[in-house]
């Protein structure tokens, strides 16, 4: 919005040029962010707090959780709300990557606050049913890999994506692989979120290394200077992808205010499926899909653990008539608090691979 205000006053004053650039305006949208969360946070935990959206705590999880039985959750509203009101102001609306992005947000987030809803408020324990849940988020995946398909937002064909550490390899899909290649990365990111945000800032703190560190690459596909020095495709206009992904990185830093340890407020699947899905989304809108599996490494981490977990239990059920575990418990942050680490310290460690990954993400850049 104010993109579209101010720049037109440029040709009445220079200083209004400062809004053309999207350096200026990701600053901005970050910024933002924080401020709304800031503003919006505590009315929003007390309104939680009065209609008793409470997080409902496992019996068989970790023993020092039940204490934060009852801590409101669907906090994700908060998050959601942080990261579309900074877009909506520094970004261009105009812009085919910006709408993708919102609208996969929005829509990522209401099945996940069906989802919180059916559980906290309605008292249904297994919340909104997976196959429905599934189903929303493969219609997310299914939608977008069609619009990309049936309309290319760039001059590099929809079906190719890009390889790390390799500048002239790319990997073209068939159109019926490539739309079953997105829904894959849509659904596996938003579910890997979600099994991330078990502990306090866990996940919001990963999303906004993640969420920054894609930012940075949409800016330098934006650029043709760039991505040409870079070998990397050139996409025009995914540059405003930096003020969403940059917005969305200061929404998760302003809930972690509020959902630091001892956590005030839980984001629930309202925050984890939006941010997820979106992560993934942005991921695909500019071909860094096998990136997204380095720069957020420890939501794969998380996700593979549980799949190890459930298969090899699986199997030896059926070879011993007993299952066995890999982990203590899964996901892989449970089985650490099992082994004595205290949550602070899991949350802080698990960070600092974050930061890790993201950084390997980058050194991708040159090792080419």
């Amino acid at each position: 919005m104010l993109y579209h205000l101010l720049v037109p006053l440029a040709e009445y004053h220079i200083i209004f040029n400062v809004f053309r650039f999207q350096t200026f305006r990701a600053a901005g949208a970050v910024v933002t962010a924080f401020l709304v969360a800031f503003y919006f946070g505590p009315p929003i935990i007390r309104r939680l707090r009065m209609l008793k959206v409470g997080q409902v705590v496992r019996s068989e999880g970790p023993q020092t959780h039940l204490g934060k039985q009852g801590t409101p959750t669907m906090g994700g509203v908060l998050i959601v709300l942080s990261a579309v009101i900074p877009t909506m102001l520094w970004a261009d609306l105009t812009n085919a990557y910006t709408i993708i992005a919102l609208l996969v947000l929005i829509w990522m987030g209401c099945i996940g606050f069906l989802d919180d809803y059916l559980k906290v408020v309605r008292q249904k324990t297994e919340g909104l049913i997976g196959r429905y849940k599934l189903a929303g988020q493969v219609t997310a995946g299914l939608v977008l890999g069609g619009i990309l398909i049936l309309i290319p937002l760039s001059d590099v064909p929809a079906t190719w994506t890009q390889i790390p550490f390799f500048k002239t390899w790319h990997i073209d899909f068939y159109w019926w692989a490539y739309i079953g290649f997105v829904t894959l990365v849509i659904t596996g990111t938003s579910n890997a979120v979600n099994l991330t945000d078990g502990l306090d800032g866990l996940a919001a703190g990963l999303a906004a290394i993640a969420a920054a560190t894609l930012g940075i690459f949409a800016y330098i596909l934006g650029r043709v200077d760039l991505s040409d020095y870079l070998n990397l495709f050139h996409l025009p206009g995914a540059g405003e992808l930096a003020i969403f992904c940059l917005a969305l990185s200061g929404a998760c830093i302003g809930f972690l205010w509020f959902n630091s340890h001892p956590a005030e407020v839980f984001m629930g699947d309202t925050g984890s499926l939006a941010i997820g899905g979106v992560l993934g989304a942005v991921a695909v809108l500019v071909k860094a899909e096998f990136l997204l599996a380095i720069v957020g490494g420890v939501f794969v981490l998380e996700a593979v653990s549980v799949m190890i977990q459930a298969v090899y239990f699986k199997w030896t059920r059926r070879k011993t008539g007993t299952g066995r575990r890999v982990f203590r418990m899964a996901p892989l942050h449970h089985h650490f608090e099992q082994i004595g680490w205290a949550e602070s310290k899991v949350i802080t460690r698990f960070w600092i691979l974050g930061i890790i990954f993201s950084l390997i993400g980058f050194a991708t850049l040159r090792i080419r």
